[in-house]
């Protein structure tokens, strides 16, 4: 697949999609979005791919925010279809079927944090910086900051960051949860893609009904969440890779998946 702002590989069963505008800090446009809605497509349509890398290139930004320049002169109902773009983008990468995980390599800003966000998992290199700071310059996030943000760090955290726009270290995002691990800037990518295979690894319906389980149920009554969990288990059962799984369990090997 050929973009103008995104780097996109399949390699091991692991898409790498990489935010390649550096002389913008890997800024957001709408043309650069509209790639990412493709590549995610892409990603969630081929069965070769069984996990999903977000990273930026360069060494300074994974997306330093969502580019100004473009942003500046929009009137009400183009900013509402940049906005309606974002989350329509960013909703669809959530919900695939598939793990997706951020390397937060440099600035991750306003939009940045937002697209990290709405990744299953963030890691994070000791260099990188998150916050949302478009309270800053007359706005507030929208890309889903002030839904996403709350959900995972907590609403008084969320506001404090919102509020202020101030941005945090690696270190701190990891201290409130923001991130899962932080790794040195020359081990990031290594240590990302070593965790990606692990999952790449796993049982892939699994994986599916795992991460159907965690997210649509999160905001329901517990025993309504209860229930879809219990559903999406049992259809586990219907899968050669759980008969595997109990098999080799039992047979004290390791076992082979087939993603069936």
């Amino acid at each position: 697949m050929e973009f103008n702002n995104l780097i996109f590989k399949v390699e091991d069963g692991i898409a790498t999609i990489t935010f390649n505008r550096p002389k913008a800090l890997n800024a957001m446009n709408s043309e650069t979005m509209d790639e990412l809605k493709t590549a995610v497509k892409a990603c969630k349509d081929d069965k070769s791919v069984k996990t999903v890398i977000l990273t930026g290139s360069g060494d300074k930004a994974f997306v330093a925010g969502a580019d100004i320049a473009q942003m500046q002169n929009l009137r009400p109902q183009e900013a509402l279809a940049f906005m309606e773009l974002g989350h329509e983008t960013l909703r669809l990468m959530e919900t695939m079927p598939k793990p997706v995980i951020a390397a937060v390599n440099g600035f991750a800003l306003g939009g940045g944090t937002e697209i990290a966000l709405a990744c299953d998992m963030r890691f994070a290199s000791e260099k990188a910086m998150f916050g949302q700071p478009e309270i800053l310059i007359g706005l507030i996030p929208g890309w889903g900051g002030t839904q996403r943000l709350p959900r995972v760090i907590g609403m008084g955290l969320a506001k404090e960051l919102i509020m202020s726009g101030a941005q945090i270290s690696a270190q701190r995002a990891y201290e409130i949860g923001l991130v899962n691990k932080v790794f040195s800037p020359e081990s990031l990518m290594d240590e990302t893609t070593k965790f990606a295979k692990k999952l790449a690894g796993m049982p892939s319906f699994a994986i599916k009904m795992a991460k159907h389980s965690i997210n649509f149920g999160y905001d329901l009554a517990l025993d309504n969440a209860n229930r879809l969990e219990v559903e999406c288990c049992a259809q586990c059962f219907s899968t050669d890779d759980q008969k595997e799984g109990m098999k080799a369990f039992l047979e004290k090997r390791k076992p082979v998946y087939t993603g069936k």
